[in-house]
């Protein structure tokens, strides 16, 4: 897969760069603020951007706005936020808007390669990844409603797929078949009025449900 990077520390870019070639990533470009990510993503067409959220000049929500004229202009590309911090607010702008492709992790989880390189991968095939404590953060936006109709365990479930689990991650948590998970999900499914469509993912638009982002 090829990645660019948009990152103001430099020490911090040539780790994420280091990371992701020894994961097997092509690192097509590494630029410092939005407007070189821009250029590099035009030039590149990437698989993935690995995007700081604040950049210069104004190291506010540079990185953001970069990201979504990115899913807007270059839809094949996928967007992984990186933040020093939880910021709600950006994590939310972001999903509202689009509903795969995208991640939202904090800084320190790229210290966990094997962890950091997993949501890499996962974003760019076109899921999502967020970050435990982005999770926590957004469940506070939930409300009530579909959500009311779903049993202890589907809403069990529903979080661990919150979390970026898989099926199979689920089932091990849970310690039930990988059967009952997917019963489980169907079942969510149907409660959360996500009828099967090709061009929803079902899944996705589940966890942002009970995240409480409103979805275009």
């Amino acid at each position: 897969m090829r990645a660019v990077i948009a990152e103001d520390s430099l020490l911090l870019r040539i780790g994420v760069v280091k990371v992701l070639e020894a994961a097997g990533f092509e690192m097509c470009a590494q630029v410092a603020d939005a407007e070189g990510l821009l250029a590099a993503v035009e030039e590149h067409r990437p698989d993935i951007a690995v995007v700081d959220v604040r950049m210069p000049p104004g190291f506010t929500d540079e990185g953001v706005r970069a990201a979504l004229v990115i899913r807007r202009q270059y839809p094949r590309t996928a967007v992984l936020l990186l933040s020093q911090y939880v910021e709600e607010r950006y994590a939310a702008d972001l999903l509202a808007t689009h509903t795969a492709g995208v991640g939202y992790l904090l800084k320190q989880r790229v210290a966990d390669v094997e962890e950091f390189t997993e949501a890499v991968r996962q974003v760019a095939a076109g899921g999502t990844a967020l970050d435990p404590q982005v999770v926590a953060q957004l469940l506070v936006r939930r409300h009530s409603g579909p959500l009311d109709r779903l049993t202890p365990r589907e809403r069990e479930v529903l979080e661990l797929m919150a979390g970026g689990r898989s099926n199979s991650g689920i089932a091990a948590e849970l310690v039930v078949s990988e059967s009952a998970v997917a019963k489980h999900i169907n079942g969510i499914f149907t409660k959360l009025d996500l009828p099967k469509a090709d061009a929803d993912h079902r899944r996705v638009l589940a966890v942002l449900r009970f995240l409480g982002v409103a979805t275009a």
